[in-house]
């Protein structure tokens, strides 16, 4: 693949600024220069993001409505009636609902949770759902990962005397539900300073609060942050502020004492022996819970979150499994023919946005088949199908750009709309599917910028083999955890050379292992580059080339540090 380089050279007195910050932390000037980048400039925030500390949680009194939240709550457990803990059917929803429903279980036992069917009843708060909560007596629902925009539904449940609580993170209407409470930092007469929690996160600053009021003390949560981390990690959020915080504690919940649940799933990945990761998070765990709501119900994903016996917990792993198996097939073909009609449309364009549909294609699949599509073309992509006369999509954007903003300017010509701003669902008349491509097509034109739909890599720094080294290595491993706002550092070195060992392996020749040397040091460095045979003639042909990569302890050589090969070029 031919990326583009980007990379931001620090000025004199960033430089310098870097510098003296890691001086004062005793690290190299290039990972000071990385804090910086990440918006930490003092030794403290430093100290902060390396370490951070639970006692660091922001008060969950500060959102809006937190103790109207708290008091509908006490108020119900005191009256004794009944509660329903109701969310997405997705893996931020299904994690978020375990949480709030295994915190509360603990001090009452007349609570349910209920996640709507995809199929039946879409996304969001049905009229389904409040139908099943009056049949059951429920006078309260809490709502997690979704409700802000249910103005209707939630005022039909006003009207049976249901009280609703609404947890979310999604971009709010200026209308708001009619709710007892509204937990959303991003409402605009929000009162919340950290904007960008997960859904699961939302609820857990919901279970923070009523444990405060009722003295309940913190300790009793940790065990819920397992549930934390993995749906910070699959629903993309920032990996900075309070998220980083939840998601630091909540790996190390998951690889010290995970849930009964969450063991289940990691024994079922293969992962019950090694060191859990945000990727093992996103390429593993989550899409088994997902599977789940796209092609069954998320409530079984729940029923295995919140399961306490181990052979239980076991049987119900191995059956989200088999329907994670059955979705890689659908996708796979999927995927296929989604890449055959964007093929087809005519390449003269050169259109900068994907919107694509075909009513046979599976509901719960199609946010997955957006997601390869932005992959593979980087292009804003819509992918839609048909529900009765209804045409339902799924929305994925590329670095930058806000997809919801483009969904959003089409608002009147949608039947519902929501998300944030990589990801969106939407649902419109099938007749309207023309009028919305042309004119998400002509937002995206207007808005896009060139560097948006290229492939590129963001390096952060260019180091000399000389930099790397265990010290380096081991002080670099404090960034983790990686995601938005805080990714996996890509550096890039000039001007090396063949060692004169570097071959092609893999059962298909494809993967270059390869030893390198550079002008500044005597260092021989080893690395790997996966499906780049290609590129192995500038590596041979005793000329310099340049290398961007990432630095990877080296699994076969324990203590060893490798280069994993992002791109190759000649010199310039």
């Amino acid at each position: 693949m031919n990326y583009q380089w980007k990379y931001q050279t620090p000025t004199e007195e960033q430089q310098e600024t870097a510098k003296t910050l890691a001086h004062d932390l005793g690290i190299n000037p290039a990972l000071g220069w990385l804090l910086m980048r990440r918006g930490i400039t003092n030794q403290q925030d430093a100290k902060h993001f390396f370490r951070p500390q639970l006692n660091e949680l922001l008060d969950p009194f500060l959102f809006k409505d937190m103790r109207k939240a708290v008091e509908r709550l006490n108020e119900a457990l005191g009256k004794k009636e009944r509660i329903l803990v109701y969310g997405d059917y997705d893996v931020d929803g299904c994690t978020a609902v375990a949480l709030v429903y295994k915190f509360l279980q603990q001090f009452y036992s007349n609570v349910d949770y209920y996640i709507p069917d995809r199929n039946e009843e879409g996304y969001g708060v049905s009229h389904k759902g409040v139908d099943y909560a009056k049949e059951t007596d429920v006078k309260l629902i809490i709502v997690l990962d979704c409700g802000i925009k249910a103005i209707e539904e939630i005022s039909y449940a006003k009207s049976l005397g249901i009280d609703f609580i609404i947890c979310d993170h999604h971009v709010p209407d200026e209308e708001l539900p009619p709710a007892v409470a509204i937990l959303n930092a991003k409402r605009e007469d929000g009162t919340y300073p950290y904007k960008d929690l997960s859904g699961c996160g939302v609820g857990f600053k919901f279970m923070q609060a009523f444990a405060m009021d009722n003295g309940i003390e913190f300790a009793q949560l940790i065990p819920l942050l397992d549930l934390c981390a993995i749906s910070i990690a699959s629903d993309i959020v920032p990996i900075l502020g309070e998220n980083r915080i939840l998601a630091y504690h909540g790996l190390r919940q998951l690889n010290g004492n995970p849930s009964v649940g969450v063991k289940a799933i990691l024994d079922i990945c293969g992962l019950g022996e090694k060191e859990i990761t945000m990727n093992d998070i996103i390429f593993k765990i989550g899409p088994r819970i997902n599977a789940s709501g796209r092609m069954q119900n998320g409530k079984m994903a729940v029923a295995l979150l919140v399961e306490k016996d181990p052979v239980q917990a076991l049987r119900k792993a191995e059956l989200i499994n088999d329907f994670n198996e059955q979705r890689k097939d659908l996708d796979k073909a999927m995927t296929e023919e989604a890449n055959k009609v964007v093929e087809s449309l005519d390449k003269q364009n050169e259109p900068h946005s994907i919107v694509i549909y075909n009513e046979e294609w599976h509901r719960g699949l199609i946010g997955i088949v957006a997601s390869r599509l932005t992959e593979i073309y980087f292009r804003p992509a819509v992918v839609l199908t048909r529900t009765d006369d209804i045409a339902t999509g799924s929305a994925r954007s590329v670095s930058g750009f806000d997809i919801y903003k483009a969904i959003e300017s089409c608002r009147d010509i949608l039947e519902n709309f929501g998300g944030h701003t990589y990801a969106a669902g939407l649902s419109l008349k099938v007749e309207n599917i023309p009028e919305f491509k042309r004119r998400f097509g002509e937002y995206v034109e207007k808005h896009i910028t060139q560097e948006q739909i290229s492939a590129q890599l963001d390096i952060e720094y260019a180091l000399n083999f000389k930099d790397i080294n265990r010290k380096f290595f081991n002080d670099l491993k404090r960034f983790y955890p990686y995601g938005p706002n805080n990714p996996k550092p890509i550096f890039c070195s000039l001007q090396v050379y063949d060692y004169g060992t570097s071959k092609v392996v893999g059962r298909e020749q494809e993967h270059i292992k390869l030893e390198l040397v550079d002008n500044k040091s005597n260092n021989v460095m080893n690395g790997i580059a996966f499906g780049q045979s290609s590129q192995v003639r500038y590596i041979k042909s005793k000329q310099s080339f340049s290398i961007a990569y990432t630095i990877e302890e080296n699994t076969h050589k324990r203590g060893e540090v490798q280069l994993q090969i992002e791109d190759i070029r000649p010199s310039e």
